[in-house]
């Protein structure tokens, strides 16, 4: 991954992320922290795109659990008793 640092960006302008960006997503530090992670929207999309594949995923797991019995429902006070 690319860094840069804010103040490259603030004396050269987007084109300093532009460039750091063809290489893949660009990291921006400030003040010696690492603070921002810049992606083109190709990336972004790409990354959303397999967040919500992992959820739909989650989802689909949890659901299975219910159905094939290996989930229960019970209340806050009843998990607290049953862990000790």
């Amino acid at each position: 991954m690319a860094t840069i640092a804010a103040g490259e960006i603030k004396r050269r302008g987007i084109t300093a992320v532009d460039e750091g960006l063809a290489s893949g997503p660009v990291q921006v530090i400030q003040r010696n922290e690492p603070r921002y992670v810049v992606l083109n929207m190709d990336q972004y999309q790409e990354l959303r795109e397999a967040y919500e594949e992992a959820m739909a995923a989650r989802a689909r797991e949890a659901l299975a659990d219910v159905a094939n019995g290996r989930a229960r429902r019970m209340t806050a006070q009843q998990l607290i008793d049953e862990l000790g």
